[in-house]
């Protein structure tokens, strides 16, 4: 998952947790629906008190105690709000687990059964981490177990038998250390008494995968220097986010940066299967985005030929209609970024990190790449010209339309067009039989073995700035394409708890700016990360939250094939102030909601209330916030 910065707010008055109880009052398909009624409005809000330094990321609900754990990554440890008056949550106590592991930190927790499990990183993140399980009631710590390094996300079976941990295995901060990835299915039939098994992805050649569409294209360190694609399957394979089947026999697995979704058969902790999700042609209708952060306040949703958006999604449910398991992914994005602020891996030592991403003015200026030495260029990418002054081209067949040609971008990369694009300069350029680039000279534009020129023909972004759904065999069964900005730039969508703040004046902003228009259109646009689904009656809802842009979105998901927009609520409330420069907690309180990152679906049988409960955590204001469903049914 994304993290934020460790950036501390300073608050000069605060000595315990704020707490902010507030409310709000207030169909049609896909790309427009007005609400007559409020199918979602706030009940509550508990404040941490702590800006920008994931305070609030992950909520898990315990029917029983009728408790709500959050992770506060901030302070490595869990914070116990009693939810029994959801209008009024109280901190009862933060659950810290440096008696298990000195050092360790909090990633993820799930509830089931009375019982709360918790993946918890070691202090070294490249170290085996563990899973504990506590007593909901008591807080008492039942029992632990050693898990792959960094665990990640944690989730309980349909009949929480079983937990499941996705170890994410990041590498070190200069890729010399890179764990596998696994993911550990760990039996609490007996809570006191775990067992773990481990689905290993070592039978996996790293080759064979590519070939097939995943991306396994991070580098191994050797005395010789940093080889591209030299990292093993099983190291280069990172699990995000886990969901399981219905019948308790599969775990799918999102492999955020591998853009591909896992299977597993729990039984027997084996990966079944690596399904990679292919590309989005943004150079077609329906899939437009707006590619550019500079265009003098501008909005400016297209359709780019030759552009490509890799899903890349982080967090994934599941449902099932008429027997077959079906897979909701929110398509955040995410690059690979280790050692980008070691000076001297920019200055060309490759063995001190990876970063794959660059922007397109970059990547195609005409006079190569030699100028961002020592600023951004990765050393990686200028190794794929031999004997220096390397440089990139567009393909003009393909990037004619903004005027490429076979030795210039033309205004392709213009700021107001795909220069400010972020891309990844590992894929789309032109390879030989073996895989080497295929050589261009700067001058001509033709094909030479001494060329210092590179042809790219297609450019890939981060993101599909959607959300999808997928069936068990990983094909493609719905994409929102654009549908998101264009909802987010049209006079329909309305921000603010009161849904009065128009949400184009602040189209793509983020969520830790002020007067942002259009700030995140160069990266991943409004960015949906977490993801909950929810049944109501008949009816199967999608609960999306949105890292950048912020708010939830709410889609009708009862027909996997046709879902269509219900309604959307962000509750931020200022957005031409910089959030830091706050200066005391009832400022910082009154932006409402920043960067949610988990979400929990309530429902009425479980809720406190006995109506439907929608619970987000949000990691930049540091808030969990309790909201009321009203939903068809």
């Amino acid at each position: 998952m994304t993290k934020t910065k460790l950036q501390l707010f300073a608050l000069s008055t605060i000595a315990a947790a704020t707490l902010v109880a507030c409310g709000s009052d207030n169909n049609t398909p896909p790309a427009v629906s007005s609400s007559e009624t409020t199918s979602i409005s706030r009940l509550s809000t508990y404040n941490s008190g702590i800006y920008d330094a994931s305070a609030a990321e992950i909520p898990a609900y315990d029917p029983v105690s009728q408790r709500l754990f959050v992770v506060n990554a901030q302070a490595g440890a869990i914070d116990v709000l009693d939810l029994s008056d959801p209008e009024n949550p109280v901190l009862e106590q933060t659950l810290t687990t440096n008696a298990i592991r000195m050092g360790s930190v909090v990633n993820s927790i799930a509830v089931a059964n009375g019982i709360l499990a918790v993946a918890i990183e070691d202090a070294t993140k490249t170290n085996p981490g563990l899973a504990a399980f506590y007593n909901t009631e008591t807080l008492t710590l039942i029992s632990s177990i050693a898990v792959g390094a960094q665990p990640d996300m944690i989730v309980f079976t349909p009949d929480a038998t079983k937990v499941l941990t996705a170890n994410e295995g990041e590498p070190s901060d200069d890729y010399r250390i890179d764990p596998e990835g696994s993911v550990s299915i760990i039996d609490i039939s007996t809570p006191a008494t775990p067992t773990v098994a481990t689905a290993s992805f070592s039978g996996f050649n790293a080759a064979t995968l590519r070939a097939a569409g995943a991306r396994i294209y991070g580098p191994t360190n050797t005395a010789g220097g940093s080889i591209m694609n030299g990292a093993s399957a099983a190291q280069d394979i990172e699990p995000e986010y886990i969901t399981i089947s219905q019948d308790n026999t599969t775990a799918f697995v999102t492999l955020q940066e591998n853009n591909a979704i896992a299977k597993i058969n729990i039984a027997t902790a084996t990966v079944t299967d690596i399904f990679p999700l292919g590309e989005k042609d943004h150079g077609l209708a329906g899939n437009e985005f707006d590619a550019s952060d500079e265009e003098d306040g501008a909005i400016n949703i297209r359709t780019w030929p030759g552009v490509r958006g890799l899903y890349l999604p982080d967090a994934m449910a599941s449902y099932s209609v008429g027997g077959v398991t079906y897979l909701v992914t929110a398509n955040e994005g995410d690059a690979r970024a280790w050692g980008e602020d070691n000076d001297d891996y920019f200055a060309g030592d490759a063995t001190l990190g990876f970063v794959e991403e660059f922007r397109v003015k970059h990547l195609v200026n005409a006079n190569g790449w030699a100028g961002r030495l020592n600023d951004d260029l990765p050393p990686q990418l200028n190794a794929l010209v031999a004997g220096g002054n390397g440089g990139g081209l567009l393909n003009p067949l393909v990037f004619g339309y903004c005027g490429a040609t076979a030795t210039s971008p033309g205004a392709c990369r213009a700021d107001n067009m795909l220069g400010r694009l972020n891309i990844t300069w590992t894929m789309g350029y032109q390879k030989d039989v073996n895989g080497n680039p295929v050589l261009y000279d700067a001058a001509t534009g033709l094909v030479s073995p001494t060329g210092t020129r590179i042809m790219y023909d297609r450019l890939y972004s981060y993101g599909g700035r959607s959300f999808s759904i997928f069936d068990e065999n990983g094909a493609l069964v719905f994409d929102s394409g654009a549908e998101f900005e264009k909802f987010f730039a049209s006079d329909e969508c309305m921000a603010g708890s009161a849904r009065n703040i128009p949400c184009k004046d602040f189209f793509n902003s983020g969520h830790d700016e002020g007067n942002a228009l259009d700030s995140r259109s160069d990266a991943k646009g409004p960015e949906p990360e977490g993801i909950a689904i929810g049944t109501v009656g008949t009816k199967t809802y999608a609960f999306i939250g949105l890292e950048r842009f912020g708010g939830v979105l709410i889609y009708d998901i009862t027909n996997p094939a046709a879902p269509f927009r219900v309604d959307y609520l962000n509750t931020r409330e200022i957005w031409d102030m910089e959030p830091e420069d706050a200066t005391t907690p009832e400022q910082l309180a009154a932006f409402g909601d920043l960067g949610p990152e988990g979400l929990v679906f309530i429902a009425a049988a479980d809720s406190p209330t006995g109506n439907d409960l929608l619970v987000v955590s949000s990691e930049v204001s540091g808030t969990t916030s309790t909201y009321s469903l009203n939903l068809p049914r």
